[in-house]
């Protein structure tokens, strides 16, 4: 497959990532018998820099944050495989830093939280990873289409 392909499976499920991470943590509820505990830890309220929070507060704000920052990654990498279909191999650099966080995510996932986003990353990494192994320059890319015309030219 070619890295636009790619690219495009990881900014789908890059924006999917975002919107369960909205839907379930960020916005979803905690289990019935743990929910008056968590809830009065959260309301607890101190102030910060002149401003009073709680720890809900800061919860979801970083929540949105994540949703944003996931959402953002989303776009980036769909715009980026746009740009591979002309010379994918000038975007090695860019899709190796995309890489590396998505695994640093993997990581931080694999520690803090459980599989769903832990698989989600992976995948995205994966598709990441493909990309960068089947980007060709432009050149590259003109020799073998020019090869393969002739091949069929020959048949």
């Amino acid at each position: 497959m070619k890295p636009v392909i790619y690219l495009r499976i990881a900014s789908i499920l890059t924006l999917i990532h975002a919107v369960l991470h909205t839907v379930g943590g960020v916005f979803g509820k905690p289990v019935s018998g743990q929910a008056a505990m968590i809830a009065a830890s959260m309301r607890t309220r101190f102030e910060v820099f002149g401003v009073m929070r709680s720890y809900a507060d800061f919860y979801r704000g970083m929540g949105l944050g994540i949703t944003i920052a996931l959402t953002m990654d989303a776009a980036v990498l769909w715009v980026l495989a746009s740009m591979a279909r002309s010379d994918s191999a000038r975007l090695r650099p860019i899709l190796a830093v995309f890489c590396v966080g998505y695994i640093a995510f993997t990581l931080n996932s694999l520690t803090f939280f459980f599989s769903g986003p832990v698989i989600a990353e992976i995948l995205i990494v994966l598709c990441i990873g493909a990309a960068i192994v089947t980007a060709r320059s432009r050149d590259v890319r003109e020799e073998v289409d020019a090869n393969a015309e002739l091949k069929v030219a020959r048949s």
